[in-house]
Formats: C-alpha cells, structure tokens, sequence
C-alpha cells in the first residue's frame, strides 16, 4: 500500500521537486550528459543536438554539448511533448463509486497493528527498517502470504465481479491465515485491499460496483503477520483489454523489474527513479510522482521514501533492509484528483493507470524479492 507524499500539487511531466519528510524541497539536478567531438569533417547531424555549440579552430570544426542536468532534460521533453500537441490517451466510462458496504470483522484473537482503533493518519517512522536473522524469517513469511492472498485474488478478476467481493474473499484467507489485513483501519481506510480500477491511480475503496469487460484493476493487499507487514500489488486485465492497455500494464510491470535490477548494499536510492523514468519515458507513459515506495517491515510505511521519478534523494541501501517499490504509470496526465472519501485518487484527465509493487530485502549483491509465492 504506497503512501502518499501529499505535493500540494501533481505536475504532469516531470519537473521534480525532491520530496523530503512531506514537504517540497529545491528541484534535482539529475544526472548530466557531455560530449566533446572533433573531427576535421564535422557529421552536421551533430547540430540537431539538443544542446550543442560549434567553433572553428584553424581548419578543424570542434563540436561539444554542454553538460545538461536531469532538470533540463525533463524540460527538453516537456518541449517535445508540446510540439507533438495532445497525444490521444486511452479513456473508459468515468469510475463511478458504488455502494461501500461496512468493514469485516477480525477475531479477538489475532494480533493487530497499534493504529488500529485510531481515525488519524499515521507518521512516518524516521528509521530504516533492518532486520536481523529472525526479523527477515517473519519479514520473508509475511511477504510469502502477501504473494499468496494476491495470487488468489487475481483469480477472481473476471466481468461481473465487484471488488467488494474482492475485497471479502481477500479478508477471509487473511484471517484464516491468523493475519490481520493491514489496510484495515490504517487511518480509518474501511476495507481490506484496495482495489484500484481503470484510472484509479491508487487507494480504491472496494463497493458494490461490478468490473467490466476490458477494466483493469490493480489489488494492492498487505498483511500483517507475527509483528511485520507483506506488501504487494498487481495490475490485472479484466476480460478482453486492447492492446495499448496491455501495452500500459506490461511497461509497468517491467519498470518494477528494472528498479528492483538496480538495488544492493551500497547503491543509491536515486538510481531507482532513474532507472524506472527512462524505461516509461521510451513508451510516452508519465511516471506519478505523488505516491511513492517506503520502508516496511514491524511499521507499515517508514524511511526510506523511494521516489520513482529522476530525483537527488540522498542515501543508500544497506544489507538487511526492506523497503517496497511501486512505480504507477498513466497514458496521459499524472495529476490527479482525490475523492470525498479520502482515499480514492484518480487520474486527473481520466487517462488509465497501472500500479504493480514488491517487497524486497537488500542483499550484499542484490535484492530478495520477499512478495512472491
């Protein structure tokens, strides 16, 4: 379940500012780029460059591109994308909230997270969750039943179904399994799972209303067990999707795949943002910015934030830590708008969002992925 960074704004490219404890602070300057050519036959191409200068030294030509910061190259493509005017997004019927039945019940008898019971919204613990030998034993089990009761509720993604029932099958394996969903009551949030449907960024609050042919839907499930926290989410296609839909989905999925690539002890958080902000930036897709990856593991969202757009986030991984990645992709716009209820966020100009997540464990070389059956 991604946290929010609550930007008083979403901008549409990415013009990022760093996001630090909640707050804005000065813009990135990402990661620049120089060249410096000589040749005594210039290749004039060389002046379609997008920042380039050309000088004569006696009967040479020397061409050079000045360094260009990530900020400036967020601005070249903001430019392009204007150029190129609208580009036509793939839109359903407007998401419509249903009828929100009440929340299920949980037995006395499981163990549940200190925010239940309270309507406020959790802080965001400030240490980085690291685990000894027997925090990643619980932090590997709560992840494997994470993956499980996702897998399972994959299965029933189908025309016809609501997430309501999504949502009441997701809670009863739960339970069975002696778990609490850690959703539930997680800042007065009234369900189980969110379920996340077409343009629905993040946060979608199962109701009464039936997935259609064509739908996506992301199912975010997190699960508290033995005192630590499984996080994990997947977009699954409902019936027949077209292709540039699938195309969306697909993108997302491998922009998860290449953050996760880049982990290990030692490498920087930033690489992250990087890394998913150049595989969505070859597919036109914008990459959301507001709701970003965090620690997990005994708290629910902690330090580190991971941002999944080109930012200067300082730090680096260390070996024991957990944290969870989810990048959200859209086909148009990534501002957004939040309902009455709080919670559910929607694309702004009602182009489709895809969201997929883990929960991974740094490694001295790599990273486990702990959300996978």
């Amino acid at each position: 379940m991604g946290f929010s960074a609550a930007l008083p704004h979403a901008v549409s490219l990415q013009l990022s500012p760093n996001y630090v404890h909640g707050e804005l602070s000065s813009p990135f300057l990402g990661f620049p780029f120089s060249s410096n050519i000589c040749c005594s036959e210039p290749d004039m191409s060389w002046l379609r460059s997008p920042h380039p200068s050309l000088t004569r030294s006696g009967n040479r030509f020397v061409i050079s591109s000045k360094r260009i910061s990530g900020l400036e190259e967020a601005m070249r493509i903001t430019r392009e994308k204007e150029l190129q005017g609208p580009r036509k997004v793939n839109k359903t019927p407007p998401l419509r909230r249903g009828r929100v039945s009440p929340r299920l019940p949980v037995p006395d008898h499981i163990p549940k997270p200190p925010y239940v019971g309270s309507t406020l919204l959790p802080e965001i613990a400030k240490e980085h969750q690291i685990h000894d030998a027997e925090g990643i034993a619980r932090m590997r089990a709560a992840g494997e039943l994470a993956a499980r009761v996702l897998e399972y509720a994959g299965t029933l993604v189908k025309p016809s179904v609501t997430t309501n029932e999504i949502d009441k099958a997701v809670h009863q394996m739960i339970i069975e399994a002696g778990a609490y969903p850690s959703p539930l009551g997680y800042g007065g949030f009234p369900k189980s799972v969110c379920t996340s449907v077409n343009e629905c960024m993040c946060h979608g609050v199962p109701d009464s209303r039936q997935l259609q042919n064509g739908d996506i839907i992301n199912i975010d499930v997190t699960v508290y067990l033995n005192g630590y926290h499984g996080d994990t989410s997947k977009t699954y296609l409902c019936g027949d999707v077209s292709d540039p839909i699938k195309r969306l989905v697909q993108v997302t999925e491998e922009c998860l795949e290449k953050g996760i690539a880049v982990c290990k002890d030692g490498a920087t958080y930033k690489k992250i943002g990087k890394r998913i902000s150049e595989h969505a930036e070859k597919y036109g897709y914008g990459v959301v910015e507001r709701f970003v990856g965090h620690g997990v593991g005994t708290v629910f969202h902690s330090e580190p934030l991971i941002l999944h757009n080109r930012n200067e986030s300082t730090g680096c991984m260390v070996e024991g830590e957990t944290f969870t990645i989810e990048p959200i992709l859209t086909m148009g716009s990534t501002d957004c708008v939040t309902w009455p209820d709080n919670w559910t966020t929607v694309t702004a100009d009602g182009s489709l969002a895809a969201q997929f997540e883990h929960t991974i464990l740094i490694t001295r070389t790599g990273a486990e992925i702990l959300t996978k059956c």
